[in-house]
């Protein structure tokens, strides 16, 4: 099956687990053969495997990890563990954990995996033989699953981008790894700082995106207790918006935040179902600290939000302004991040990309992203946008949904949509002679400017 692979085509970026998975297996053995190749070949790994599969496998490269590694004693074990594991502040979510997660999965026969911020597993739970079985590979309590340890895999990848993520068999980097599928999700302290990962591992069934959406709900509810028992502390302030504590019934509230960024209306916030008008910068800020989920430095931001000499002052005092909008709980600083979620149309709308949706995430593309906005950040999240919904549609073959987009500004004028919306049309309708049509007018309208840039340069 590798060998025929030459002139196929890569798997989609940004896949959800379920999909293709075929087609993964597949490209990811074809670049495990480049990779054992070394030297000009590893160029060829280009375009086989995920973005950020490909990165992580570029870092392990880089950083000395033999795929065909095998399995030694190293790690923590015993009752030096036990010591570690027992003052570790995930500890105290085990009994949640325990119930929204491994109650259930173990009884399926798959494991589930609890790391600390380093991705040093400190738990793993799920049937003897199972647990055994994860052993002999290299998913045992006390191990070390860190990426710069073992190469490319679930937990490894949420440690190093703090984010949900998931790998599937030959993804792995360490071969000895390629009969199971990890997906795991980032447990935050409520200063958004990293203190542990969640995963459940198996074999092919883990691959579903049901799995992964009940990993980040129970990353979440982790998150929620750790706040709770902050805020009961003391250690949490209460005063923001978004955030608030009630002394008297031991309860906590935290507001949905929403952010609607796509189009060319006002930018709003949408807290607890109030929609409230942003600026423009501050919209600026807030997408794109939602973007950056580990968070953003002044200078960092500020090169974000312009080109040129923004100092950090300006900085400061837009952050001021935006806490005295959304609430001061909202933020934390140094670096400048989000403590809870902000809910933004553009993840749904990847959302919908990721999950193979393109009808839907063609009707949630209210517009481009911040339109006026010339901040580079978001320039650069609007042209990402844009390329993956546009390519998203050309590739689905999809007459109605190529019909909507070129009848939207941004497609309108786009010969290489119509061209693709003219190939999904019976040859002998009236519609086809009106796309054709069109697509003329185009091809002459090029021409004229073709035309006109080469007078102008001569």
């Amino acid at each position: 099956m590798v060998s025929n692979l030459a002139g196929g085509r890569p798997p989609r970026h940004g896949v959800e687990p379920g999909t293709q998975l075929g087609a993964l297996e597949a490209y990811a053995a074809q670049a495990h053969g480049y990779l054992s190749a070394g030297g000009e070949q590893l160029s060829q790994l280009a375009g086989l495997l995920r973005p950020a599969v490909l990165e992580s496998w570029l870092r392990s490269v880089r950083g000395g990890i033999d795929p065909m590694d095998l399995l030694d004693g190293r790690g923590l074990r015993g009752a030096d563990l036990q010591r570690y594991r027992d003052a570790h502040p995930i500890a105290a979510l085990m009994p949640l954990i325990d119930k929204l997660l491994v109650q259930d999965t173990a009884r399926t026969g798959l494991i589930v995996a609890v790391a600390d911020q380093f991705g040093r597993a400190l738990w793993v739970h799920g049937n003897s033989d199972q647990v055994d079985a994860a052993a002999e590979i290299g998913l045992r309590a006390g191990d070390d699953l860190s990426e710069r340890r073992i190469g490319t895999n679930a937990v490894g990848l949420v440690v190093r981008t703090g984010r949900a993520a998931w790998i599937h068999g030959p993804e792995h980097f360490l071969h000895r790894m390629h009969q199971i599928t990890g997906v795991a999700a980032p447990v935050h302290d409520p200063d958004g700082r990293l203190v542990g990962v969640l995963m459940i591992a198996g074999g092919v069934r883990v691959a579903k995106p049901e799995i992964l959406a009940l990993v980040k709900a129970t990353s979440t509810a982790a998150e929620m207790d750790l706040l709770l028992s902050a805020m009961r502390a003391g250690q949490h302030g209460s005063s923001g918006r978004a955030v608030a504590y009630d002394s008297t019934t031991g309860e906590i509230a935290v507001a949905r935040l929403g952010l609607d960024v796509l189009g060319l209306g006002q930018p709003l916030l949408s807290v607890a179902g109030d929609r409230v008008p942003l600026s423009q910068r501050h919209a600026e800020i807030l997408l794109l600290l939602a973007e950056h989920p580990e968070g953003l430095g002044a200078d960092h931001l500020a090169l974000l939000l312009d080109d040129t000499d923004l100092d950090n002052g300006t900085i400061r005092a837009a952050m001021s302004r935006l806490r005295a909008v959304v609430g001061p709980s909202v933020f934390g600083s140094r670096p400048y991040r989000l403590r809870v979620h902000v809910a933004t149309d553009i993840e749904a709308l990847r959302a919908a990309l990721d999950s193979g949706d393109v009808d839907s995430a063609l009707r949630l593309y209210a517009g481009p992203v911040l339109p006026r906005s010339t901040a580079p950040g978001i320039i650069d999240i609007r042209d990402e946008l844009r390329v993956r919904l546009r390519t998203a549609v050309l590739s689905s073959g999809d007459t109605a949904v190529l019909r909507r987009w070129t009848a939207c500004a941004e497609g309108r004028d786009d010969a290489a949509s119509w061209a693709a919306y003219r190939a999904t049309v019976d040859r002998d309708s009236p519609l086809y002679a009106q796309i054709e049509a069109k697509i003329r007018v185009l091809d002459r309208r090029l021409g004229a400017d073709a035309t006109r840039m080469q007078r102008s340069g001569s």
